[in-house]
């Protein structure tokens, strides 16, 4: 069952909500359902489904990680190259707190950066379909479906005001 994109091109948002709704009502998973747009949009507008993301996680799990590798890199580093000064003692944790802190910082901002790319699903290897008059205003309405279901797609944006509809090449 091959799978193909079609992006249908509103100038009314009304338009552009009111296709959205009727492929739902048809079967259409709201996964499958996107919405493309030069103008800011608040998030909702065409009540289109809000995906869950885990990007709160990459800056913890990076935090954690950081803080792991500063105390091992400061404790190891102590412990490997002993310096007993005067009787204190071999781990100080005062000159430890600052490295641990560094470490945790830098490491959640790498992590934060790399979950941003993953979650944002970058680099993508095939733009797929896209046109250039979204950038002019237009409302792009794009929908994942099986080759045999794309007849009827087309057919429900067409009679909702899509003013064109594209097929992925």
């Amino acid at each position: 069952m091959a799978e193909t994109k079609l992006l249908g091109l509103f100038e009314d948002p009304q338009g552009a909500a009111d296709a959205l709704s009727a492929l739902r009502e048809e079967g259409f998973p709201h996964e499958d359902i996107d919405i493309y747009s030069g103008s800011p949009f608040p998030e909702g507008t065409f009540g289109e489904y809000e995906a869950p993301h885990r990007l709160y996680m990459f800056p913890l799990v990076g935090a954690m990680v950081g803080f792991a590798v500063g105390l091992l890199l400061t404790a190891a580093t102590q412990i490997s190259y002993p310096i007993v000064t005067g009787g204190k003692p071999l781990l100080s944790i005062p000159p430890m707190t600052v490295i641990m802190y560094e470490m945790t910082m830098l490491h959640a901002i790498i992590f934060t950066v790399l979950g941003i790319l993953f979650e944002s699903r970058l680099p993508k290897r095939r733009l797929g379909v896209y046109d250039t008059r979204i950038t002019e205003g237009y409302i792009g309405l794009i929908v994942a479906c099986p080759q045999e279901r794309s007849a009827a797609a087309e057919t429900t944006m067409r009679r909702l005001g899509a003013e064109d509809v594209k097929q992925e090449a």
